[in-house]
């Protein structure tokens, strides 16, 4: 397992981790954002689009961009909050994962584990707040991503935020993907003013722009790729809720960084806090995480019931 510290072609910091079967991922200071995870095949599992921008203040296109201290732009912060858009440190305490000789990388036998920090700044949010992330690529290729929030302030006030994985996933063909374990949920469609409705199908398929938030999601949650025979499983806590997001094509082709087809090839599976906004008192501490594994199956293969994934089976 190595963790090795890089420039992207654009000179951006990354961290790239790698484990012993092939699997890599790929994590960039900027927006302390996940924005590649590969198989041990190589086969790319999260959706960047080519027209992604590398250069302040953009965010990057896909990946992971982590959203907070605002999910949407329903507050007073720009769109989906600073995260994104900030530069994150490698985190010193826990100890750091690069080496003290300066080649910025090192070796487990277990995990392959970066650990990112983004500290207050009098320019974004007028409170004092630390967010830790710990990205690991775990032996067999597995992601995780723990992400911690503290209220650090001084002054005595307590603060409120909502917060997201905005995780973007690489499938075949939209037309070809469903969504397992939110059926019958209650959700707020944020393409209505958020008014709320029930799930009703057996499993979430597309055919138009989806962009919803399910209230009181489950801890896991499927995505079937049928033509790449291939089921996605996000496990999550601390994450009430759960973003189901696509463009579609009008909206594909009024974003300057999306190609105007990719919608066709990307969906994202967020899991969010957004319904009841978190508030910490000083020296308080929120935690989540998700995990994400893909595993070989499909309707077609017949390899795998999503629905036993869904139960840990």
């Amino acid at each position: 397992m190595t963790t090795s510290l890089v420039k992207d072609a654009a000179g951006m910091d990354k961290v790239v981790l790698r484990e012993p079967l092939g699997a890599t991922a790929q994590v960039h200071l900027y927006g302390g954002q996940v924005t590649s995870w590969k198989n041990e095949r190589g086969e790319e599992l999260l959706f960047l689009s080519s027209k992604a921008i590398f250069k302040p203040p953009k965010a990057i296109r896909g990946g992971i961009p982590v959203c907070f201290p605002q999910f949407s732009n329903l507050g007073t912060l720009e769109q989906h909050g600073f995260a994104r858009n900030r530069v994150w440190a490698i985190d010193t305490d826990p100890p750091p994962i690069l080496n003290s000789s300066g080649s910025g990388s090192c070796s487990s036998n277990k995990n392959s584990t970066v650990d990112l920090i983004l500290k207050s700044s009098e320019d974004a949010w007028p409170h004092s707040f630390e967010v830790r992330m710990r990205v690991t690529l775990k032996r067999g290729g597995d992601l995780a991503q723990t992400i911690r929030v503290r209220n650090t302030n001084t002054d005595n006030k307590s603060f409120s935020f909502t917060i997201a994985l905005h995780t973007y996933f690489s499938v075949s063909d939209i037309n070809e993907v469903r969504i397992e374990g939110l059926e019958t949920l209650e959700y707020m469609d944020n393409l209505q003013q958020r008014k709320r409705f029930t799930e009703q199908g057996d499993s979430i398929t597309f055919d138009g722009e989806v962009d919803k938030v399910y209230l009181g999601a489950p801890t896991k949650i499927a995505i079937v790729d049928h033509e790449k025979k291939r089921t996605i499983v996000v496990k999550k806590e601390g994450f009430p809720d759960a973003v189901v997001w696509n463009p579609w094509d009008k909206k594909a082709k009024a974003m300057s960084d999306f190609g105007d087809d990719e919608y066709l090839h990307m969906v994202c599976v967020e899991p969010a806090v957004i319904e009841t906004p978190i508030t910490l008192k000083p020296g308080e501490e929120w935690r989540g995480r998700q995990e994400l594994s893909a595993v070989p199956s499909s309707y077609c293969s017949g390899q795998l019931d999503p629905g036993k994934v869904l139960q840990g089976k």
